[in-house]
């Protein structure tokens, strides 16, 4: 099947939104690997820098966000054949805090890429949801993807990325556009520059290097499903290529459940190996008021059954490999998590 999917996309002009972020990198990465014949990259640049994908002459990199109309003529100037959209105001709590520019970023930024999708008659849209957050507290584990949504939401974030499902829905049935919605749990994994609002994994790693305490947030018996980017990445290309995956959604994750007291635990043995640091400690805070979460699992029995998806990243091996990205790339790190959180004094 390699084969067939490096054949099929030697022939396609892709975009991805958000593309210098750690999914997207690592996506657009893959894209390159396999001989895609264009790859059009979308971001402005937030929360993530240039540097994070190639250079390379079958790569556009266009600096600008998916609100803005603009940028996106230009963007679909290239006639791209399939578009991943995995640009997003993220996470949580800047939803929380921020609730009007989550709303711009997710709501009418999907809204703009379904209506450019359709002007421009793109083949595929492959929509990144969050799986972890969209199910509800009440679901049960693993969760699978014919379990209603919750209509209580504990985020601004987390409806709005509901409501990128329910406008990719409202194009497929109204104007025929072919769908595939992703379901992302916690993705982890080279490519991410720490800082406020970003993932635990990589905050954690980076605060270990810098000699940190890693602060657990609850008991840290909190489970979540995590799933490292290069798995995440081969399943999201086969949602690109495969047409037995229109129409569908798919929980993309391990089916394995983690606790936080084990992920702080890995990666503090695992820096202070690589980087012959001392050992820093865990330490407790509350959970944030929104986060009523306590396990979280992913049942990926579709994704294996119609995608043949099969995640072979260990949780260690992973991390491992992270915390090296971390040290190939630390002077770059250091001086970006500087410039991307200048207004967020104390994240550390």
């Amino acid at each position: 099947m390699i084969d067939k999917i490096s054949r099929y996309y030697s022939q396609k002009t892709v975009l991805v939104t958000g593309g210098t972020g750690f999914i997207g990198s690592n996506l657009v990465r893959m894209l390159l690997n396999i001989g895609t014949r264009r790859i059009i990259v979308l971001d402005n640049l937030v929360t993530s820098r240039r540097w994070n994908v190639p250079y390379d002459k079958k790569i556009i990199f266009i600096k600008g966000s998916v609100v803005e109309e603009k940028t996106l003529k230009k963007v679909f100037s290239y006639k791209p054949d399939i578009v991943f959209h995995l640009a997003a105001f993220c996470a949580n709590q800047k939803s929380v805090e921020d609730p009007k520019e989550d709303l711009r970023v997710n709501g009418f930024g999907t809204l703009h890429i379904c209506q450019f999708c359709i002007e421009n008659k793109v083949d595929r849209l492959i929509y990144a949801s969050a799986g972890c957050s969209i199910y509800g507290v009440s679901a049960p584990n693993p969760v699978k993807e014919d379990f209603p949504v919750s209509l209580i939401q504990e985020t601004p974030y987390q409806i709005t990325k509901l409501l990128g499902e329910l406008y990719c829905n409202y194009f497929m049935t109204n104007y025929s556009l072919k769908v595939v919605t992703a379901r992302f749990f916690n993705a982890y994994g080279p490519g991410e520059i720490p800082g406020y609002g970003r993932n635990v994994v990589s905050n954690f790693i980076y605060k270990a290097i810098c000699g940190q305490n890693l602060p657990v947030m609850g008991t840290g018996r909190e489970t979540r499903d995590f799933v490292y980017t290069e798995d995440l990445a081969c399943a999201i290309i086969r949602c690109g290529y495969l047409d037995e995956a229109v129409n569908q959604i798919f929980n993309l994750s391990t089916g394995r459940q983690i606790e936080i007291n084990y992920v702080a635990d890995v990666i503090i043995d695992t820096v202070s190996r690589i980087f012959n640091k001392k050992r820093v400690k865990k330490y407790y805070i509350p959970l944030r008021k929104w986060d009523r979460l306590y396990r979280r699992e992913a049942s990926i029995d579709k994704a294996r059954t119609i995608l043949k998806y099969t995640p072979v990243m260990n949780f260690e091996q992973g991390i491992e490999n992270t915390v090296y990205w971390f040290k190939e790339n630390w002077e770059r790190i250091i001086r970006d998590v500087k410039s991307i959180n200048k207004n967020r004094k104390g994240w550390e």
